[in-house]
């Protein structure tokens, strides 16, 4: 028999039974609040004296204290000023106290009703779109003319709405026909995840906890690699959802994708291995996807595909349940504010619409995740796709080269001397493209209609933002600058996705750590919220506790695992991928004899002392006593720029610069005296050679004041020593720079090189 799909991977769940009144009303679910035994003092008799069936009572009878949520400390302090909300106060003080509510109260005979902005959809076909009609301020609506064309329309949204009732229909006849084991086997991860109720306990317990990986299973279709995760393993019981836990209509159109593409077995595809996971809600760190610039376009759109799927059917799960909702308290207007104060199955929304926030380095990589995005989407949702030409024209490929002189070199001044175009490797083509100007300055809203995919839509009316961190960033500090503008549209993210995370980590760490951390914060403004549907976990500010963070990147760093350790605390738990690597040596296509030469560190905080101390004292000596020049220092950070730069203005070094924020004319000025043997030793770091893949000529020497992060550089660099005489390579590592090291000298030897008590290396 298929065992039930865990709700969670990192905490235990307690399970407890629902609670109903004597009116048949469900009580809160997953209710989970502290409790404190208070002993009940009993009153003294006439006499001044304690009765002793009272004396007897001392002892065993206890009053269950029940701290309040905010939802019910919000409930109550409406409820001063409004008679109905005091009354569903005191009604769900009843319930929670297992009191029976035989008598009905008179209510204010206010008519209410809820529309929200999914409902919206179908009636305004414009990006902005006022914000739904809060259940506390709606009335009676006027009358509204509909014409043949909007009937028609409404025909042909309630076929497409057929689906959204479908998963909650088959529940219910689960719960009436089958066990309620049985029936829960069949409640959607989306249901599982956002409907349990953290406790305080638990959530004290996850901001100081330290996750332990308990289990691990070899990762499909690649070599040496495993995937670990947390709590218990959820990957045998990956199979117990009808569709895989899809909605029926986008299940069929992956499936029919994946076999136009040529696919035979779906379910041991690894696409759909890797759905799986997304589909657990738990945080993921992929930090070995060869991406598609480095011919690992299968591996990298079938990983693409699985995460956008989870996102299509996150973004559908939710429309559908607060439809549902919908539903129901239009069929019953009269009541339908006290059934959302009462029941927790109305809380269904957050503070604001966007859910899924897709963070991506630059705009050819949106272009595709995009473009990918609209073909995974079923027929019956993108009958219209608007603004596809605008968004082609912004983020689609651009070949447009620049007016080429008589000498058939570039006018771009970053293509100078004769460093042409088609000499640059392939992956940076696939990258930049010939035009890299606002390459990283990208965000755009994405919105679901019933029909209708609406491109460049308003952030607040939006289902998915897609953004780089460089822009969002300015989004944030414009709104720190300015009172008037905010980004409270980030406030309800569910699902974070940051893809090509190493690209990301080449442009600036620091400002993705920026982002998130503005990331599920409550907002400054209200937007039209309506506050009695919002979730528990937005209102008790646990938001963070809820996002899943999906990671993906060609490799990971110290600060990529820091991230993923502080900054994902889901939860469901965590998986990450660990692999073993071969190195890059052989893609040394000389013969120089490369020498690699350990230091010592104490710690990691003292790196980068311990980094400089060892070349002032051990290798810049023999470069200042040596003639020859040609020197090439490669550096991976530009802090280590500035400091080794410092240094050698200390030592009047004979020394040119080729840095992060060089100028395109100072560039040239280098590049001409380190060729000419004017300068003697040239400083080259690693984030300029990402962005621009200058062949460096006049190199005799070089030396790795600190490994790249990209293993493809190492070759690149050493390679350049091609038409040299006396060519040598010397790399400085210490025993904290193993994740670099195993990536360019593979996993064993790196391992032999940090515990051995030999210092100093040499490959051939």
């Amino acid at each position: 028999m298929c065992k039930q799909f865990p709700a969670q991977r990192g905490l235990k769940r307690q399970k407890k039974p629902e609670k109903i009144d004597k009116s048949g009303r469900r009580g809160r679910k997953n209710q989970r609040i502290e409790h404190k035994k208070v002993v009940r003092s009993p009153s003294p008799s006439s006499s001044g004296e304690f009765s002793a069936e009272e004396s007897d009572d001392i002892v065993a009878e206890q009053v269950v204290y029940k701290e309040p949520s905010t939802y019910d400390s919000l409930l109550k302090t409406l409820g001063s000023t409004r008679k109905s909300l005091a009354h569903a106060y005191e009604k769900r003080q009843r319930q929670a106290e297992g009191k029976s509510d035989s008598e009905e109260e008179e209510t204010d005979g206010s008519e209410s009703s809820s529309v929200s902005e999914y409902d919206q959809d179908g009636e305004k076909d414009s990006d902005e779109e006022s914000p739904g009609i809060s259940v506390m301020e709606s009335g009676l609506q006027e009358p509204r003319i509909v014409n043949a064309e909007e009937q028609r329309n409404d025909v042909e949204e309630t076929e497409d709405d057929s689906e959204a009732s479908y998963t909650d229909e088959e529940h219910d006849l689960g719960v009436r026909g089958q066990s309620a084991i049985q029936a829960s086997a069949f409640t959607s991860s989306f249901d599982n995840h956002l409907d349990y109720k953290l406790s305080n306990e638990e959530v004290n317990d996850m901001s100081k906890k330290k996750w332990k990986y308990n289990w691990q299973v070899p990762a499909i279709d690649m070599l040496n690699c495993k995937w670990i995760g947390t709590g218990e393993c959820f990957l045998k019981d990956d199979n117990c959802h009808p569709n895989h836990d899809l909605k029926p209509k986008l299940y069929k159109h992956w499936l029919d994708i994946y076999k136009t593409s040529g696919g035979s077995d779906f379910y041991s595809s690894k696409q759909r291995w890797f759905f799986s996971l997304c589909n657990s809600y738990c945080d993921i760190l992929h930090s070995n996807k060869k991406p598609f610039y480095l011919k690992g376009l299968e591996e990298d759109s079938t990983t693409m595909d699985a995460y956008l799927i989870h996102c299509l059917n996150h973004i559908f799960r939710t429309r559908d349940r607060v439809k549902k909702n919908n539903a129901k308290l239009a069929r019953h207007q009269e009541t339908a504010e006290e059934k959302v104060l009462i029941d927790d199955g109305f809380l269904d929304q957050g503070f604001t619409r966007p859910k899924i926030l897709i963070l991506l380095p630059l705009r050819g990589i949106a272009f595709r995740v995009v473009k990918r995005l609209i073909a995974l989407t079923p027929e019956a949702y993108k009958v219209n796709v608007e603004h596809i030409d605008r968004f082609s024209n912004e983020f689609g490929t651009r070949q447009n080269e620049r007016d080429e002189g008589k000498n058939g070199l570039s006018e771009n001044p970053h293509d100078i001397g004769n460093s042409k175009s088609f000499s640059k490797p392939h992956d940076f083509h696939a990258l930049f493209g010939m035009n890299r100007d606002a390459e990283d300055n990208l965000m755009m809203g994405i919105k679901f209609t019933r029909r209708s995919i609406k491109l460049f839509s308003n952030f607040y009316s939006s289902d998915i933002i897609v953004a780089s961190p460089v822009r969002l960033l300015n989004e944030i500090q414009k709104a720190k600058e300015n009172k008037e503008s905010d980004v409270d549209y980030l406030s309800s993210i569910e699902v974070l996705i940051i893809d090509h995370a190493d690209i990301i980590s080449m442009q600036n760490w620091s400002f993705l750590n920026s982002v998130v951390e503005e990331v599920n914060r409550i907002p400054s403004k209200q937007h039209g919220t309506d506050v009695m549907r919002v979730r528990h976990c937005y209102l008790d500010g646990h938001a963070r506790f809820y996002r899943q963070t999906i990671i993906l990147g060609h490799y990971s760093n110290p600060d990529i695992n820091s991230f993923f350790s502080h900054h994902c605390v889901n939860y469901q738990g965590k998986v990450k991928l660990v692999s073993k690597y071969t190195g890059v040596l052989q893609k040394v296509l000389l013969q120089v004899q490369q020498i690699y030469e350990r230091f010592n560190a104490e710690s990691i905080s003292d790196i980068d002392d311990a980094r400089l101390e060892y070349f002032t004292k051990k290798v810049f000596p023999k470069i200042k006593d040596s003639i020859q020049g040609g020197i090439l220092l490669f550096i991976s950070s530009y802090f280590e720029f500035v400091r080794l730069r410092n240094f050698l203005k200390s030592q009047n070094a004979s020394f040119c610069l080729i840095g992060d924020y060089a100028k395109p004319s100072d560039i040239s000025r280098s590049r001409e005296r380190f060729f000419k043997g004017t300068s003697k030793i040239m400083l080259y770091t690693e984030r300029f050679h990402f962005n621009y893949r200058y062949k460096i000529r006049g190199i005799q020497n070089v030396i790795f004041y600190s490994l790249p992060e990209r293993k493809e550089f190492y070759p690149e660099i050493v390679n350049m020593l091609e038409g040299s005489h006396n060519m040598t390579c010397t790399v400085l590592f210490s025993r904290f720079d193993q994740l670099r090291l195993q990536r360019i000298v593979g996993s064993s030897p790196a391992k032999r090189m940090v515990k051995s008590e030999k210092g100093i290396f040499v490959f051939c």
